[in-house]
């Protein structure tokens, strides 16, 4: 991809939209501009786990004030990411084409260890390099994301479902504060944590770093108010604890450092941080600058210089799951060619990495077993940690790899778009062309497509010295046929 001087960020949180646009010079960016909005998302998910009208309004229209913000910068410079808000609600994929249209760009709905990695990131990028191990506990609207990394590289990523916006209305709908609705958020969320607390608790790590705002309000708070002389600490907390009981509600709240937009969500942001501290054994927490948005903008800045994280963990599933190299590269580069003849006008530099993507993963399936290893290979790429992957780039690879073999009758409804169509002829017929998986020296093979018309063109009597071949490429012309695809295979 061609570098971009300007970069930007969209989070769609379940507390808060953020945008952050970045300069990038030498390698480096810096920041340039941001904007953040109080959605609250999360305060608009029914009990049946639906985005109600006015939650998806208010993120409607904060979409298309971002939206005019990014006019004018191309589509590969901006990466907009949707968080548990939207991983949780049933009709996310109907609010998602709005929202899309609201801004302008497409949105990706990543998973909560792909959103702790990238926090990570986000957090790391913005410290001086050490050999300490960091703790980073990071509290959104409707989940909380704990990572455990040393430098900039994480070994431990979790995302629990809890975050200040969906434990607010759970327990604080009222704004009351008292000792029986605070001890259930506390006890709820220490339940949470307990599921980590063997790979989280002290010891595993030499500082706790909080980011986002939950953690940079209570931060604030203490510190403003006497309770801290630095950071987050327990001592800190129990006092801030008793303060909240004794005001007994939230618009009673009279506390240095609190911002008004803060005050709704500050109960369960509490309760969060609190349960946390008793959990894991926290004694001090530092206020981290960094978060999901500058992770986002350097995780994309990667993509423009061979930094790419999708990459790394493509070639890392092919050594998880002993893909062989050499075949899964003969594959790719013949359903590239392949794939380009198709569309020889219509293929962006994107589309084209997921079908490499795809080739390089389509035999991960035949380490469960060989027999229907594309339906083991798609559920797997579906349902994995993917780093870098959004959950519509893992669609993807699984539909691309479900259909690379096998009968299409049940896909037929999938494969509707000219990109899907062309895309999964390539891969089928270059695992077919490279079946008995040696480097043989295949003919020239000429491909056009048209509707729903495919036309291949392999030198004369060709066909004839490769009788298994013919006989497949017939089967492949059936299998088409029942899904009113037209395949013709001629010599000439």
């Amino acid at each position: 991809m061609q570098q971009q001087s300007l970069l930007a960020a969209v989070d769609l949180g379940s507390n808060s939209f953020r945008l952050q646009i970045a300069r990038v010079v030498d390698d480096q960016l810096y920041m340039l501009d941001g904007l953040r909005e109080a959605v609250r998302l999360a305060a608009g998910l029914t009990e049946d786990k639906r985005l109600d009208k006015a939650a998806q309004q208010r993120a409607l229209a904060c979409l298309q004030r971002f939206g005019e913000r990014l006019r004018g910068l191309p589509r590969e410079a901006v990466r907009a990411v949707g968080t548990n808000s939207l991983r949780v609600a049933k009709n996310a994929p109907e609010f998602l084409q709005q929202a899309e249209a609201a801004l302008g760009f497409p949105i990706e709905v990543i998973a909560g260890r792909e959103e702790a990695r990238l926090i990570y990131l986000g957090v790391a990028r913005g410290l001086p390099q050490s050999h300490e191990r960091q703790m980073v506990m990071d509290i959104g609207g409707g989940s909380t994301e704990f990572i455990i990394g040393q430098g900039l590289t994480p070994a431990r990523l979790e995302s629990l479902y809890m975050g200040c916006v969906s434990y607010t209305v759970r327990y604080f709908a009222d704004g009351k504060i008292n000792k029986s609705n605070l001890k259930q958020a506390e006890l709820a969320a220490r339940g949470e944590v307990q599921t980590i607390v063997s790979e989280f608790s002290a010891g595993h790590w030499d500082v706790a770093l909080g980011s986002s705002g939950t953690a940079r309000v209570l931060c604030d708070i203490l510190e403003q108010n006497g309770y801290s002389d630095g950071g987050i600490t327990r001592d800190g907390l129990e006092r801030l604890r008793a303060h909240l009981l004794k005001s007994g509600d939230v618009t009673r709240l009279e506390l240095q450092g609190l911002k008004s937009d803060r005050i709704p969500v500050l109960p369960g942001g509490f309760a969060i941080m609190y349960a946390a501290f008793c959990e894991l054994g926290i004694e001090r927490m530092k206020p981290a600058m960094g978060a999901l948005r500058e992770g986002v903008l350097y995780d994309l800045h990667g993509r423009f210089t061979h930094n790419d994280m999708r990459e790394a963990t493509v070639q890392q599933f092919m050594r998880r799951y002993h893909v062989a190299p050499k075949q899964a590269e003969r594959v790719a580069v013949l359903a590239d060619l392949l794939s380009r003849q198709f569309l020889p006008d219509n293929l962006d530099e994107e589309s084209v990495r997921q079908l490499r993507w795809a080739a390089s993963l389509h035999e991960v399936g035949i380490s469960v077993a060989h027999s229907g290893y594309h339906k083991h290979t798609a559920y797997i790429l579906a349902n994995a940690d993917m780093p870098g992957f959004s959950k519509k780039e893992q669609s993807r690879l699984s539909l691309l790899t479900l259909a690379h073999r096998g009968g299409l009758e049940k896909l037929g409804a999938q494969l509707h778009e000219a990109l899907d169509m062309a895309q999964v002829m390539a891969l089928r017929l270059a695992t077919l062309f490279y079946r008995n998986r040696s480097g043989v020296e295949l003919p020239e093979i000429r491909g056009s497509y048209s509707g729903t018309k495919f036309h291949l063109v392999l030198p004369p009597g060709w066909l004839g010295q490769n009788p298994l071949t013919e006989t497949a490429l017939l089967e492949e012309m059936k299998q088409w046929k029942g899904i009113g695809v037209s395949m013709q295979v001629i010599e000439g």
